[in-house]
């Protein structure tokens, strides 16, 4: 089966590939030219499910089968921030590093060296059948340093619970059994098995 992913992200997209073995996972910018996906939503499904319904509806074909991540992380001392706007934190410019060391400062700014921390992944699935989304969640410790090289994103400032490495340091099969997103992916095959 095939897998539109609602996304060029390359970091989402080699995850997904690696939790979705058993489908052919294409980015949607192999299918047609990327454009600009205004995401307005006020939650993590209403950004996936937007970014998923364009996607599925410029692609113009019925038998595709569209995915959408959206996903990030909710710091507790900073009441939830960045949230949603995780991708863009320290602007829409900005790449991963500025955005981790920009919340890596707002934490420092708090007095603090660490705060409970999660992750949450919504994933929606659009098809001609109709429109899913599911989530995922990871929780732990956002800290006020990056360790480790390994992931993407936040991943070397959050230490999962139970563990004393950050996801910068954790190999990829922990993370994979770890991960928000593969949490929710487990839930989205199930939707997959059934459209």
């Amino acid at each position: 089966m095939k897998l539109v992913l609602a996304t060029s992200n390359k970091g989402k997209v080699r995850e997904i590939k690696a939790l979705c073995e058993e489908y052919e996972v294409i980015p949607y910018s192999e299918l047609i030219e990327e454009f600009e996906i205004v995401e307005d939503g006020d939650s993590f499904k209403e950004n996936a499910l937007i970014k998923a319904r364009a996607v599925f509806k410029a692609l113009d074909d019925k038998n595709v089968i569209v995915m959408a991540d959206d996903s990030g992380i909710s710091v507790d001392i900073l009441d939830g921030e960045p949230g949603i706007y995780s991708a863009r934190y320290a602007g829409v410019e900005a790449d991963d590093k500025d955005n981790l060391y920009k919340l890596i400062d707002d934490i420092k700014a708090k007095g603090v060296k660490s705060s409970p921390a999660h992750y949450t992944a919504a994933i929606a699935i659009v098809t001609n059948k109709g429109k899913y989304c599911v989530h995922g969640w990871m929780h732990g410790t956002a800290i006020t340093k990056a360790v480790g090289n390994g992931g993407f994103g936040y991943d070397p400032m959050f230490i999962p619970d139970a563990y004393d490495k950050t996801l910068g340091e954790l190999d990829d099969e922990i993370k994979k059994k770890l991960s928000h997103r593969s949490k929710a992916l487990s839930l989205a095959k199930i939707i997959l098995h059934a459209v």
